[in-house]
């Protein structure tokens, strides 16, 4: 079994979800029985991976027993083990949520949501860049169907945005594929990054186009200014457990342009090492202080997190973009932190929804239960922001220390000044929602628009989501080893590129 361990995180949810849909007259609690199933072993899997990275091989899986540049090849690095642990984790704790009442709303919930898990899991583990096409539209097809179930007014609206918006960026990326095979011959990660150095001098203007074309594109998932206008609304819109994995589809983005950009245009990309490096810097910058202002004007609590969720992406791509093992293993450790952190906040504003009918900041309400959504907001907004002693602190000052010289004094005013725009706007937030009382009775609300007890799996999913930030934080010498090792692979490919241009098919004796 551990021979095919690469492919198991794609095909056991995509397994689940067939299960799903034969079992799904059935009734819901076993549908959920089956997604606890699908849940636990993809935990234990990416486990598995992880520990097999951690050794420092890089693992290469021929599907079919193809040669890698004529079949699908998957590989398996401590980048890609990193962020299938980090999507499992995720999977489990928005699982939870959902399965306090949310998935009866939707019709093939679980199957769509282990759908989903295969698409990111797959996008994480490919080594070409077609079947990186391939399992972007499998995830955004996922992510259509679990945004739009059981939507109405708004969401339909945002819901048909997010739609056009990814079918766009997908014909973008097809034709960046396509000028790209053009030029190399190949889709091949691996084989690209060896081919980009020998393109000839009157083919390079082309290679950069197509280069630019996948980088727009995966600024479009990223959530990269100006290409996140569409998110905050969207975002805002989705189920709380759909809104909170949904999270993680802007750290996708983040991811490619992360591999493909390091690998293809690393140090022995010749003339061509370090494209687009240069404009990802002022791009994340930008992102960061444009989300920070963002939080200052939102009056609702979800479109704060939206924006919440695009100062991750903007810290992401700065700590990225500087392109030392240091600063993306800062990233790393930062990714998952505020995947986690941003996430519970989406389950938080269903708490308050419940608690207070209204996520509105603007208007004084009184709130049900305040020490609860109260207590769990703050622990949120400590994270969110960066104060210690949680992981969010280290995962910032981790990113600021391996700033080098040159970029020291923009990437610090930036990250410093977003902190205090996003500690004011979180602080205004919590004090209208959870502190200040009425000065004159609420009038009575209909019934079906009254506060309520939220359910105990609700609270648990925010509750966990939030434990693993502080196991980040327990943890943080560890992880942070493991994540600057990662950057380490990823700043010198040559081991990559050699074990995916030497692994060979296994041949079998009929």
């Amino acid at each position: 079994m551990s021979a095919h361990l690469p492919v198991l995180p794609i095909v056991w949810p995509l397994v689940m979800a067939a299960l799903m849909l034969l079992v799904e007259r059935r009734g819901i609690a076993l549908q959920r029985a089956l997604a606890w199933l699908g849940a636990g072993g993809l935990l234990l899997l990416s486990i598995a991976l992880v520990r097999q990275a951690d050794t420092g091989d890089i693992t290469v899986y021929l599907l079919g027993d193809w040669p890698a540049r004529l079949g699908i090849a998957l590989m398996v690095d401590r980048l890609s083990a990193w962020m299938v642990l980090v999507t499992s984790l995720l999977g489990a704790a928005c699982l939870l949520h959902a399965s306090s009442g949310w998935d009866r709303r939707a019709p093939h919930f679980h199957a769509l949501f282990q759908l989903q898990l295969m698409g990111l899991n797959g996008a994480f583990l490919t080594g070409d860049l077609f079947n990186l096409f391939v399992f972007f539209e499998i995830l955004l097809a996922a992510s259509y169907g679990l945004l739009l179930s059981g939507a109405r007014g708004g969401r339909i609206r945002t819901g048909f945005h997010y739609v056009v918006f990814n079918v766009a960026a997908s014909t973008l990326f097809l034709i960046g594929l396509g000028m790209m095979y053009g030029l190399l011959g190949t889709l091949n990660m691996a084989e690209l990054a060896a081919g980009v150095a020998t393109v000839a001098p009157q083919d390079r203007f082309l290679l950069q186009a197509a280069a630019g074309l996948l980088l727009v594109v995966f600024c479009a998932k990223g959530a990269v200014l100006p290409l996140y206008l569409w998110l905050p609304a969207t975002y805002g819109r989705a189920q709380p457990a759909v809104a909170a994995l949904l999270v993680i589809m802007t750290k996708v983005g983040a991811y490619a342009v992360l591999r493909v950009f390091s690998l293809l245009f690393g140090a022995e990309a010749g003339d061509l090492a370090g494209f687009a490096w240069d404009w990802l810097l002022p791009a994340g910058i930008a992102t960061l202080l444009m989300a920070g202002l963002g939080t200052l004007a939102a009056v609702r609590l979800r479109i704060l997190a939206g924006y919440v969720v695009l100062a991750s992406s903007g810290t992401l791509f700065i700590a990225f973009s500087l392109a030392t093992a240091q600063a993306i293993g800062a990233g790393l450790y930062y990714l998952a932190h505020s995947t986690f952190a941003a996430a519970a906040l989406f389950l938080i504003v269903a708490l308050v929804r419940r608690h207070r009918i209204t996520d509105r900041t603007n208007v004084v309400l009184p709130i049900r239960d305040a020490w609860l959504s109260g207590g769990l907001y703050f622990v949120a907004a400590i994270a969110l922001i960066g104060l210690p002693p949680l992981s969010g602190f280290i995962g910032k000052f981790t990113v600021l220390m391996a700033t080098p010289a040159p970029h020291t004094a923009w990437v610090w005013s930036t990250v410093l000044a977003t902190s205090f725009f996003m500690l004011v706007a979180m602080t205004r937030a919590g004090s209208r929602l959870f502190w200040l009382v009425p000065s004159e009775p609420a009038p009575a609300a209909p019934s079906r628009a009254r506060p309520t007890r939220a359910p105990r799996r609700e609270v648990v999913a925010i509750v966990l989501l939030l434990g693993y930030g502080v196991i980040m934080t327990v943890a943080a010498g560890p992880l942070l080893d493991y994540t600057r090792a990662a950057g380490e692979q990823l700043v010198s490919p040559r081991d990559y590129i050699e074990a995916m241009r030497t692994t060979l098919p296994r041949l079998r004796e009929p």
